[in-house]
């Protein structure tokens, strides 16, 4: 087993890494027992999980949600809430979210203000959220105004990760959840990207070996920033979202709808970071080239085109008004000078972001 502490004083927990996990996840939780049901929220497409959870925990109670974005929606928080207190939820109780980052991100929002704050578990079954969402604590749920504008910080007890449940991953799924993986080498290890450059065939093909390392790798960069800096106070923790503020834009075009996944949307994001780094002089344009080149490569959409965007700069750029990061009327971008070398940009001209984005082919 692969543990990767989370320093974080006396919120630290490990994410434990190691194939075969899900079925011993009961010795693995046994700490956390408080000898009383468990109760496990899930969705529909994660049931053959569920099973094999079950079967390692023994006693339990299973909540299974709708699958999709839109289970992270205040209908959905609020039917879970209501279901969560009919079933005695205790504040030293832990709820485990199993599933992807819909889940994750649901389950850790209503364990956060329930009762003040209860505990809960991430048990993550998509790539996407093995190496990001599932650790650093960020909760929320989507609204109408945009994505993950209501949530909390709030830092599960354990994160338990099965690299063997990515088998059963649709191969859509798994790519988007490679955008996550490989933005760890483009933010600041240019070793890494050029291990995925060499690896994400294998990755992709269900090498166990090239798995263990890319997630261990991602959970531990992840982590490492995570402590440095939890809640986003010094712009650490902002290198995390690179490709986040292009991507979201592309999202809320799709109305977060199934048209453009969330990695998918993360990828086109980067490689038009790349671009608009690039454009401004700031970065290599070879480099760019070779960001774009291997997310395509991997069958991810490397700008507007694969990524079925049609609308125009000044649209984008009026769904990124919305994002959650603006501060007195400015919004800071993560451009790169280099792959591996992200750094936070707060001088960003939006009409030359809306400008760039119309240059790009449709």
């Amino acid at each position: 087993m692969t543990i990767v502490p989370v320093a974080l004083g006396d919120r630290s927990y490990d994410v434990r890494i190691e194939a075969g996990l899900l079925a011993r996840a009961g010795e693995a939780l046994a700490p956390f027992y408080k000898g009383r049901r468990w109760v496990i929220v899930t969705d529909e497409n994660v049931r053959p999980h569920l099973a094999t959870l079950q079967a390692s925990l023994g006693p339990s109670e299973a909540i299974i949600l709708p699958p999709g974005e839109g289970t992270k929606s205040w209908g959905q928080l609020e039917a879970l809430l209501d279901r969560l207190l009919e079933l005695g939820i205790e504040r030293s109780d832990h709820v485990i979210a199993l599933g992807g980052g819909v889940i994750g991100d649901l389950v850790g929002f209503a364990t956060s203000v329930l009762k003040r704050g209860c505990n809960f578990v991430q048990i993550p079954t998509t790539l996407l959220a093995q190496v990001d969402s599932s650790v650093g604590g960020k909760t929320a749920i989507n609204t109408r105004a945009g994505k993950n504008l209501v949530g909390a910080f709030h830092q599960p007890s354990v994160v338990l990760i099965d690299p063997q449940v990515l088998d059963t991953l649709p191969a859509r799924d798994l790519r988007a959840g490679y955008a996550e993986v490989v933005k760890y080498g483009l933010i600041d290890d240019f070793a890494f990207f050029e291990w995925c450059e060499a690896n994400a065939a294998a990755l992709m093909a269900g090498d166990p070996a090239a798995r263990e390392y890319a997630i261990a790798h991602s959970v531990g960069a992840k982590a490492r920033i995570v402590a440095a800096d939890e809640r986003e106070t010094t712009g650490t923790r902002a290198l995390l979202n690179l490709g986040h503020t292009f991507g979201h834009a592309l999202e809320a075009e799709t109305g977060f709808s199934d048209k453009l996944l969330h990695g998918e949307g993360v990828a086109a994001g980067m490689a038009l970071a790349f671009g608009f780094s690039a454009a401004q002089g700031i970065c290599p344009g070879q480099d760019a080239e070779r960001v774009a080149a291997h997310l395509a490569a991997v069958g991810l959409p490397d700008g507007l085109k694969a990524a079925g965007i049609t609308a125009s700069g000044a649209r984008l750029v009026e769904h990124m008004l919305h994002d959650k990061k603006m501060s007195a009327g400015t919004l800071p971008f993560l451009l790169a000078r280099g792959i591996g070398q992200t750094y936070l940009d707060k001088t960003v001209n939006l009409a030359e972001v809306a400008a760039f984005l119309d240059t790009q082919p449709r």
